[in-house]
């Protein structure tokens, strides 16, 4: 799946951004503050990219511009009862460290402030994100929690795999193109660069 997209920002709107990346354009869901955050149109952005995929959406890309936004949104996501929407809601409202300070201080009225959260789930959330590593920061100490390291780095043969996938290509045709690419440019080459080469390769 895609964990970062480096691009150019190419539009952006109330709920999402179009992010081109070597000629492909990738819709990233975002909350407000990551898109009141985000370089101009026409400048390039890093975006950490969570990709999950359901049945009748197909995949859905959701951006933050740092890692344990990111992380956050993740942890958030596990509990019940709180769906993407909900998940970035919290994170406008509460970035990661104050999230961490809300969930030490068991401030559910904090948590509610987000839209959509109402009491009940804000206390779920208080409730089960205790003792779980939110931030980097002093608030993770303070839980007496180990950091978890951060997970690989996906290869750009895989970030190229997945991209084609995003874009409805047969699983099988997407990794015969990616890896037909990679041979023809070598070792080194980024996941940008693969990509548009393989889409070459598909148009052939």
């Amino acid at each position: 799946m895609i964990g970062r997209l480096r691009g150019i920002v190419a539009e952006v709107s109330e709920e999402d951004a179009l992010i081109d990346v070597m000629g492909v354009g990738y819709v990233v869901r975002c909350g407000s503050r990551t898109l009141g955050r985000l370089p101009p149109v026409g400048d390039e952005a890093l975006l950490h990219v969570e990709s999950q995929f359901g049945e009748q959406t197909g995949l859905t890309l959701y951006g933050f511009l740092a890692r344990e936004d990111r992380r956050a949104f993740v942890l958030l996501r596990t509990i019940q009862g709180v769906g993407p929407k909900a998940a970035l809601a919290v994170l406008d409202v509460l970035p990661p460290a104050e999230l961490a300070q809300a969930v030490a201080r068991d401030d559910k009225a904090l948590v509610a402030r987000a839209q959509g959260v109402g009491p009940k789930l804000a206390q779920r959330i208080v409730t089960e994100l205790k003792d779980k590593p939110i931030t980097d920061g002093p608030v993770a100490a303070f839980h007496g929690q180990i950091t978890a390291p951060a997970p690989p780095k996906p290869t750009a043969v895989g970030e190229a795999v997945a991209a084609l996938l995003g874009l409805g290509v047969a699983e099988a045709a997407a990794r015969r193109v990616v890896e037909t690419a990679a041979i023809r440019l070598g070792d080194g080459v980024e996941a940008p660069a693969l990509i548009k080469a393989a889409l070459q390769e598909l148009g052939r």
